[in-house]
C-alpha cells in the first residue's frame, strides 16, 4: 500500500507541494518586514508580482497561437488566445486592490523604488512583442487563404478563421481595459500633471489607450456598418 506521508520529489521544501510549487523561493521575493518602508509594500509588491505571473502565461498562449495560426489551425489558436485574455481580465481585476492604497502611503513607497516603473515590465514588454506577432500571423494566414474578414462575418459566421478573428479582438478589448482601469488607479493614486518615477507625465497613460494591436479587424466594424441594411448610419442619431 501507498505511503502518501512520505514525499517523493526531490528539491527544497518540507513536502511536495512546497518543492513543486517552489513556495519557499516564491514567498521570500517580498520584502522582509524589517526592510519595509510602509506596511502596504507588500499589497503594492504582491499585485505587480502576480502580475508578472500572469502575463508570463499571457505570453506563452500567445506564443504558441502564433505558432498554431502558422500551422494552419485556427480553431486550436482561438483557444489559447482565450486563456490568454482570461489571463489579462484577471490582471486588470487585481488592480482593485489598489484602491486600498492611499496616495500618501503610495507616496512613502515611492521613496524605495528607485526609477522603477510599469515600463519596465517584462511582462507588459512581452505583451507587446506577442501581440504584434499574432497580428503578422494572422495576416499570413489571411492572405495565404484569400480570406476577407468582413466577408466571413456575412456568409461564414460559424467558420475557425472567423472564431479566430473574435478571440483577438477579445484579446484586445482586454488589453485596452487594462489600460483604462491601471490610468484610473494611477491617477487616483498620484493625480494628474504629475511625473511617474521615471519622469513620464502620468497623463501619457491615457494616450495609451486608444492604441489596438490589430486595427484592421476593428477597422472590419466600419465597414459592416457602413454596408449593412442602415447604411452609413451614426451612432447617436435619432431612429
Amino acid at each position: 500500500m501507498r505511503d502518501y506521508s512520505k514525499q517523493v520529489l526531490s528539491g527544497e521544501g518540507d513536502n511536495d507541494y512546497a518543492r513543486y510549487m517552489c513556495t519557499d523561493a516564491l514567498l521570500s521575493l517580498q520584502r522582509h518586514p524589517d526592510e519595509v518602508v510602509h506596511r502596504d509594500e507588500l499589497l503594492f509588491q504582491i499585485v505587480h508580482q502576480s502580475t508578472e505571473l500572469w502575463l508570463k502565461l499571457a505570453c506563452a498562449e500567445l506564443r504558441e497561437a502564433s505558432e498554431l495560426i502558422r500551422q494552419g489551425e485556427p480553431a486550436a489558436a482561438a483557444r489559447l488566445l482565450d486563456r490568454s485574455s482570461l489571463s489579462i481580465e484577471l490582471v486588470t481585476g487585481q488592480l482593485e486592490m489598489m484602491r486600498h492604497l492611499s496616495p500618501w502611503s503610495f507616496q512613502t513607497i515611492r521613496t524605495v523604488l528607485g526609477h522603477g516603473s510599469g515600463a519596465d515590465s517584462p511582462g507588459w514588454r512581452g505583451v507587446q512583442r506577442c501581440g504584434r506577432e499574432l497580428g503578422r500571423a494572422f495576416a499570413a494566414l489571411a492572405e495565404e487563404r484569400g480570406i476577407d474578414v468582413a466577408e466571413l462575418y456575412r456568409s461564414a459566421p460559424d467558420s475557425a478563421e472567423l472564431r479566430l478573428a473574435e478571440a483577438m479582438i477579445e484579446w484586445d478589448e482586454r488589453v485596452s481595459l487594462w489600460r483604462v482601469r491601471h490610468y484610473k488607479v494611477a491617477t487616483r493614486i498620484i493625480g494628474h500633471e504629475v511625473v511617474g518615477t521615471q519622469g513620464t507625465p502620468v497623463d501619457v497613460l491615457a494616450k495609451l489607450i486608444a492604441y489596438r494591436f490589430f486595427p484592421e479587424l476593428w477597422q472590419v466594424r466600419t465597414e459592416l456598418t457602413r454596408t449593412g441594411p442602415m447604411g452609413d448610419y451614426h451612432l447617436g442619431e435619432s431612429a
